[in-house]
């Protein structure tokens, strides 16, 4: 609660400071369109730029946030500010009041594009571990800014950013228009939700390709309980730090003329931290389902396309090992675990916070990315992996049989 408070109250004070012009990119004069590839990392869509001169960094696309974050609080000396203002977040650290920067206008330089009266957001601690997560340097977080006067197509078949002015745009052939709303510098969009029992509720849902999930169902907990089956888990990393819940199975997502089926979808814990958001809305449509189609945002025009891409058929499957791990060390070449799921498959060996993972398959993971050992261990239900991992001062080698949990 007192995080999540702290973390409204961050975006509300660096709004208030925050120049009074409109931020935003826009081509440069002699362009007509620009494409930019992108990395798909752990279910997050990665760019470089370039910041005062100085990078290339690497930058996470987020539209579920409403400015331009940094990350990681070195950049404040490397980026050469002329000068930065420094407000009090009450709450958000250990102990004393944590402080954040609020930058002047920065010049952001993304390949063809120029930056206008773009400002950021900088914590002086890392909160947010994004670089442990991903396995590479994360740097901070690009959103409303980056989409508010452009029209961005975004193709996960061959991970690029095609983008052009709105008048510009040609939308893809026989692509679905799906009307958005922009609202507090965020899109939401309607979907109808149908529930294992058979209920259909039409939901508002921010769009957020930042978060990792298929979809995030908030307030079910308090207002309808969980689906019979499901398990806990970490639901990521959001902007208030390490998100508690459920991970189970809705029936189907309807977006425009698309039904997808058998959805895995999150459920944050709203019974130990209540959920506070500046706009209503019942929920969060992540990357995990929009990656299934070819998409093109168009805030001016209050307009999502979406085109069935190379991933709209694949199921869904969820992780089988119980575990949760960070990468760590110079370069992030070490893999440690974050925590093990009570009874899963990587319980039921012995395995506990802390351990390291050392090889898998006798394949050492400083040459593997997390991504590699994601895949692995959702790989096939009864499926055995060696694993040697150092536990308790010495290295063991294991073997880990995964197990279908959802």
């Amino acid at each position: 609660m007192k995080r999540l408070r702290a973390i409204c109250l961050l975006f509300l004070l660096c709004y208030c400071f925050l120049s009074a012009k409109a931020q935003y990119f826009d081509l440069r004069p002699n362009k007509k369109h620009v494409t930019i590839h992108f990395r798909i990392v752990r279910n997050m869509i990665i760019i470089p730029l370039k910041i005062n001169n100085t990078g290339p960094y690497n930058f996470i696309l987020d539209t579920g946030v409403g400015l331009m974050v940094i990350t990681q609080p070195s950049l404040v000396d490397s980026i050469s500010l002329t000068s930065k203002r420094i407000i009090k977040i009450p709450g958000l650290g250990a102990g004393d009041d944590a402080e954040a920067y609020v930058t002047p206008v920065l010049n952001v330089d993304i390949q063809g594009l120029d930056s206008y009266n773009v400002s950021a957001a900088i914590l002086k601690t890392d909160y947010f571990g994004l670089s442990n997560y991903a396995g590479i340097h994360i740097h901070g977080l690009l959103g409303y800014e980056f989409f508010n006067n452009l029209a961005i197509k975004l193709d996960f078949g061959d991970s690029t950013l095609n983008i052009c002015r709105p008048k510009d745009l040609h939308a893809y052939r026989n692509a679905n228009k799906i009307p958005i709303t922009i609202e507090d510098r965020k899109p939401y969009m309607q979907a109808n939700i149908v529930y294992p029992n058979g209920k259909k509720i039409d939901s508002k849902l921010v769009i957020d390709i930042g978060a990792g999930h298929p979809i995030s169902i908030e307030h079910m907990i308090k207002n309808n309980g969980l689906p019979q089956k499901f398990i806990a888990a970490n639901l990521g990393i959001g902007l208030n730090g390490p998100i508690d819940g459920f991970i189970s199975r809705i029936s189907e997502v309807d977006i425009g003329r698309y039904k997808i089926k058998d959805v895995l979808a999150s459920f944050p814990d709203d019974t130990k931290t209540e959920i506070v958001t500046s706009i209503p809305r019942d929920g969060n449509l992540g990357i995990g389902l929009l990656k299934k189609f070819d998409v093109i945002f168009d805030y001016t025009n209050n307009a999502m396309y979406l085109k069935p891409g190379f991933l709209y058929k694949e199921p869904y499957e969820h992780d089988m090992s119980g575990l949760e791990y960070y990468a760590t060390g110079t370069d992030y070449l070490h893999v440690v675990i974050s925590r093990v799921e009570p009874g899963s498959a990587g319980d039921l060996i012995g395995l506990e916070k802390g351990d390291e993972i050392v090889t898998i398959n006798f394949r050492d993971v400083s040459k593997m990315n997390l991504e590699e050992i994601d895949a692995l261990f959702k790989s096939k239900d009864g499926r055995s992996i060696l694993l040697e991992v150092f536990h308790d001062n010495k290295y063991d080698q294991i073997i880990l049989t995964l197990k279908r949990r959802i």
